[in-house]
């Protein structure tokens, strides 16, 4: 078969493979429809993770046929099933957990070894497209349910500002967008990009270089990139009593105000990946056209990816996705 290998930092390579082999008793090999770029994927591509060690066939966002024909999504998080966390439905938490296309060969291949019980059946009508976006809307949709949890008044009254105009944080602001939200504000740098998100209808974008967020206004702020600049971004936005989401996770350096948090109650939340009733949640508002009718994600052969993943790591590409196709 044919794979999209990441072989060492700013290098990919499209190569031949052997046929994927189950890892376990309760897996099954899927032939993979389409997968989608993360931003972990590229930070990965730059030689920024070491959990993800090449030479590794990455991707961890996908639609799958599996042999009896049937579409699926696969949920790419594999927890054990019997900790304290996985008992509790926290799955995302559990300490024994890996990936595909981390610890495990990902989906930028035309098949892929995944566990029976991380398949999720597509809603017959769902397009391809829609429901390889599964994976980074149910990422938003569960940071969001943390937040809304953290704020005092119901989340549909916040004046919220997301931070980063790629997929997390345009399908951020896409379920704000559907939950009520009016006027919300997204930060992104990338002319492109903040023209998809006018388009989009998702919110009123612009380029906080030249245009500064309101200081402390916003009662929540959803930092979709996770930069020592965006952090100082997010707590000076952010209003007295508000709430910072932290989904991104760029870089580690600092930029975060832990003097204003503390003074003005401000709760700061890490957000990681999400349980399966998040990405059963996440299909399922794909397939009924809650978060609109997803035309700024871009398709590509899987023979483009070498090129794809240059366009992207240089800002040449004004796609938030880029879904790669066997």
């Amino acid at each position: 078969m044919k794979a999209l290998f990441y072989l060492g930092p700013d290098t990919m390579a499209l190569r031949e493979a052997a046929p994927p082999v189950p890892h376990a008793a309760a897996d099954t090999v899927l032939r993979v429809l389409a997968a989608g770029i993360c931003g972990s994927d590229l930070h990965a591509y730059h030689g920024q993770d070491p959990r993800r060690v090449p030479p590794l066939v990455l991707g961890h966002e996908a639609i799958c046929r599996t042999a009896d024909g049937k579409r699926v999504v696969v949920n790419p998080l594999i927890s054990c099933g019997s900790c304290a966390r996985c008992a509790e439905g926290r799955t995302n938490l559990c300490p024994a957990r890996t990936m595909l296309g981390m610890h495990l060969p990902g989906c930028f291949a035309e098949m892929v070894a995944a566990p029976e019980v991380s398949l999720i059946e597509v809603p017959p009508g769902t397009s391809d497209l829609a429901a390889a976006l599964t994976e980074p809307a149910a990422c938003a949709l569960h940071g969001l349910q943390l937040a809304g949890r953290a704020l005092v008044r119901p989340i549909a009254e916040a004046r919220a500002l997301v931070i980063g105009g790629g997929a997390v944080g345009l399908l951020t602001a896409l379920y704000l967008r559907a939950w009520g939200l009016r006027g919300v504000r997204l930060a992104e740098t990338n002319p492109g990009r903040r023209g998809v998100v006018e388009r989009a209808g998702a919110a009123e974008s612009f380029d906080p270089r030249t245009t500064p967020a309101a200081s402390g206004r916003f009662d929540l702020v959803v930092d979709a990139v996770g930069a020592s600049a965006t952090r100082r971004m997010a707590c000076d936005a952010v209003a007295p009593g508000g709430a910072i989401l932290n989904i991104g996770l760029q870089d580690n350096d600092g930029g975060t105000d832990i003097r204003r948090i503390t003074l003005q109650e401000i709760t700061l939340l890490g957000t990681y990946t999400y349980t399966r009733a998040d990405f059963v949640a996440a299909l399922s508002a794909l397939a009924d056209g809650t978060l609109g009718d997803l035309s700024w994600v871009e398709e590509r052969p899987l023979a483009d990816g070498e090129a794809a993943f240059a366009e992207l790591a240089a800002g040449r590409s004004p796609a938030p996705k880029i879904v790669l196709r066997p």
